[in-house]
């Protein structure tokens, strides 16, 4: 079996609602997105050699990556009303998730993305900082 990956960054903000620590505050990070997709080697036609053209994989990491770029990621009903109409009025970019905004459930909510739309995606790694990261892998 082959496994092939590429990345994408991107720039935006989120807090840790109910957290006790500096995360509970509104920070950003420079988001690093790698995903790997696995799988056998095409044997005939267009594609002969390779599990996937790096081309569709790429383009596939740099949407979902542009998507949220520059925006507050936050999560359902961890801010007031008021406060979201607030932002919103000022043209602040938002990004609501059902799910608390950490590398973990980044990881996973971009792999469900990516698989919806590519196929063999057994991997997305969610880099926060340069050092720390989060995986989340399915076995094949």
């Amino acid at each position: 079996m082959f496994k092939i990956k590429t990345s994408a960054a991107f720039d935006s903000a989120h807090f840790l609602s109910g957290y006790n620590g500096k995360c509970a505050n509104i920070h950003g990070h420079r988001w690093t997105v790698e995903a790997v997709v696995s799988g056998e080697l095409a044997e005939t036609g267009e594609k002969r050699g390779m599990i996937i053209d790096f081309g569709d994989l790429k383009k596939a990491v740099r949407r979902l990556a542009d998507s949220f770029d520059h925006t507050l990621i936050y999560e359902t009903g961890s801010l007031r009303p008021t406060t979201l109409a607030a932002l919103a009025d000022e043209g602040f970019s938002l990004t609501e998730v059902p799910f608390r905004p950490t590398a973990e459930n980044l990881a996973r909510h971009f792999y469900r993305l990516l698989s919806s739309e590519l196929d063999g995606v057994c991997s997305v790694t969610v880099y926060e900082t340069p050092d720390n990261c989060a995986v989340y892998e399915v076995e094949r």
